[in-house]
């Protein structure tokens, strides 16, 4: 059974795509983006499998 680890990331809009791609390179793969707290900004859920 795979074990996965979870990292919540703040999307800044005029760099989302450099961020994404960072965390990309990472092994990380985005599972949401959801609105951040109070409506302000975007924040990005991402996943990898566990060592």
């Amino acid at each position: 059974m795979t074990k996965w680890e979870y990292v919540t990331v703040p999307l800044i809009v005029h760099a989302t795509k450099q961020i994404l791609d960072q965390w990309g390179e990472d092994g990380y793969e985005l599972v949401q983006v959801v609105p951040g707290p109070d409506n302000n900004g975007l924040v990005a859920y991402l996943k990898r499998p566990k060592d």
